[in-house]
């Protein structure tokens, strides 16, 4: 796709937040949890303006690109030239969070088998291993209301997130709202093997051991002496290279 560059025509802050945004997408589609072109990632843009990147609805993950991600208002309306559309009901929700959520700089949002399945079962996450303690520290919940175009269900998905980091969308997906690209990327990783780890324990048939409640309480610090205090930034060093490695063209 000949995609002409944006690179001279937005700030240096606002190129690499579409570096490491496009790089998200790519990332997304290597880890097999893409649906087509029916999922998003937004990332604020930063500024007073509140203005946001999203992915050009109808491209493939993997075609996503620094210079193809659509900046758009809190109303949906672009704000710089595109040929391509933004999907409203992807918006929809990603604006609902970024409303309410200063402290969100990005929202990504699956519909892997997982993730969907889990969110099929009446009692959600469960605490079945470690990756899930991480995820029921900052987990809420979300009632499938169809798909999510009406702005009337918009002040329900804020009320329910709260100030939560992770969002089970019952019947739908996986949602994770995060200070930055890299910590929502590590966040939905744990959120999708939780999913993962839960349903081949299921699986087996056999009685399950569940994580004592009261290993709950040291979460948090736990959290921060794994990754040094530094969260995603610890980990998205190392999937850029790999990324790399793969296919570099995210940055054009």
């Amino acid at each position: 796709m000949n995609i002409p560059s944006l690179k001279d025509q937005v700030s240096p802050e606002e190129w690499q937040l579409r570096v490491d945004l496009a790089a998200a997408y790519r990332l997304v589609d290597l880890y097999g949890w893409s649906d087509l072109v029916f999922t998003h990632i937004s990332a604020r843009v930063p500024g007073p303006e509140h203005h946001f990147l999203i992915n050009p609805y109808g491209l493939m993950f993997d075609e996503i690109t620094a210079s193809s991600l659509v900046k758009v208002d809190g109303q949906c309306n672009k704000v710089m030239d595109s040929p391509f559309p933004v999907n409203p009901a992807g918006f929809n929700i990603h604006s609902a969070v970024h409303e309410v959520r200063e402290d969100v700089g990005c929202v990504m949002h699956t519909h892997t088998v997982a993730g969907v399945a889990v969110s099929a079962q009446r009692d959600g996450v469960l605490p079945l291993s470690q990756q899930s303690t991480f995820v029921l520290g900052s987990l809420a919940y979300h009632d499938y209301e169809g798909v999510a175009f009406r702005e009337d269900e918009k002040p329900r998905l804020q009320a329910d997130l709260g100030d939560k980091r992770f969002l089970m969308l019952r019947n739908h997906g996986l949602l994770v709202a995060s200070r930055t690209i890299a910590d929502a990327f590590l966040n939905m990783y744990l959120f999708e093997s939780t999913c993962r780890i839960q349903l081949a324990a299921q699986s087996g048939g056999a009685a399950l051991t569940e994580v004592d409640p009261g290993i709950m309480a040291g979460v948090s610090r736990a959290s921060k002496v794994q990754t040094g205090g530094q969260g995603g930034n610890f980990v998205w060093p190392a999937l850029i290279r790999k990324l790399d490695r793969v296919d570099p063209s995210y940055k054009t």
